[in-house]
């Protein structure tokens, strides 16, 4: 996936209310930025740590401008905007990079199911094939206390991720194909697993959901400032 326009580099001063960051240009202008991450953001940001951004040039927009990349530093890229998850997962189904998926035909996002009021990330389909109801998080939290890239999911307490997983088991029970799938948003991940010290109550979920049949994949996103794209698998540990 290409950036919608060219990433602009900044200094981040802080985040704040959530959706908005402060940032200090290279010429030293001040720029609030639209932060499009609800989550803790845990070990994703620091103050004096380059950031990336997007400029919408909407003058709709109170601030056009969007933060999209956190800059380590270590040197590690960290995609931030949980939106371009699933823009960058459905580019990857579309050109077959998910090959546990790529025997499927057809792709509908945000499909309604299940008895929660829920919206699928994607629905695939094929005439040979049972349905397959995919859901996609971006994992963006690193602890790499042992140098072994481990990843986590999630950064905050997350009931609607749980949710989401009782959905899935439910698709399973129905004889339907369920899969998650962990968009590794970091270039220093190299391995993803629940969260069990931030959300137990997810990990636990997640445990069940896999034990019941519910797929659980993880996808390494290889991130610069030209573009973001799936690039291969890496495993899924549920205990560490």
């Amino acid at each position: 996936m290409q950036w919608v326009s060219t990433l602009k580099p900044a200094t981040l001063i802080r985040r704040y209310k959530r959706f908005m960051a402060d940032v200090e240009l290279p010429d030293g202008q001040l720029l609030t930025l639209h932060c499009a991450n609800t989550g803790s953001m845990r070990n994703c940001m620091g103050e004096g740590w380059r950031v990336w951004y997007s400029d919408s040039g909407s003058a709709k927009r109170k601030y056009p401008c969007s933060w999209e990349l956190s800059e380590t530093p270590a040197g590690d890229l960290i995609c931030i905007n949980t939106a371009q998850a699933n823009r960058i997962v459905s580019e990857a189904l579309l050109s077959k990079v998910v090959v546990e998926l790529a025997a499927y035909e057809t792709i509908q996002a945000e499909v309604k199911y299940g008895t929660e009021n829920s919206r699928i990330d994607f629905l695939l389909t094929a005439s040979n094939l049972p349905d397959c109801y995919l859901e996609v998080k971006s994992a963006t939290l690193l602890d790499d206390q042992y140098g072994t890239g481990q990843g986590f999911f999630p950064d905050a307490v997350t009931t609607r991720g749980v949710k989401h997983l009782r959905e899935l088991q439910q698709m399973v029970q129905q004889g339907y194909r369920a899969v998650l799938l962990f968009c590794a948003n970091h270039t220093g991940i190299q391995q993803v697993s629940p969260a069990a010290n931030i959300d137990q109550a997810y990990h636990d979920a997640l445990v069940e959901a896999m034990a019941s049949g519910v797929e659980v994949l993880a996808y390494q996103s290889k991130i610069d400032q030209q573009q973001i794209v799936l690039s291969h698998t890496i495993p899924v540990i549920t205990h560490v």
